[in-house]
């Protein structure tokens, strides 16, 4: 086998910054993934290293923050408030 035969098992890793980066999250939040084990990564030192193609694993995700109510409920709501 020579070098260009074998650049195809080059894996790219990224730290915790770079993938929150990459996915528009803060670093906290690509931890909470890691711990919640739905971003596969490895340890090293103090940080966490994330191979490139796992963030594929959490880039369908829902929106931010907490999903929106029907309009019904906040109509429903804002009655109730005087």
């Amino acid at each position: 086998m020579n070098f260009q035969e074998g650049t195809d098992y080059i894996v790219k890793l990224l730290t915790t910054a770079e993938a929150a980066e990459r996915l528009g999250v803060t670093v906290g939040r690509v931890q909470q993934l890691i711990w919640e084990e739905k971003l596969p990564a490895e340890r090293l030192g103090r940080d966490y290293v994330i191979k490139e193609s796992d963030l594929a694993l959490v880039t369908n995700r829902p929106g931010r923050g907490r999903p929106r109510g029907s309009k019904k409920a906040a109509k429903k709501s804002k009655k109730g408030v005087k």
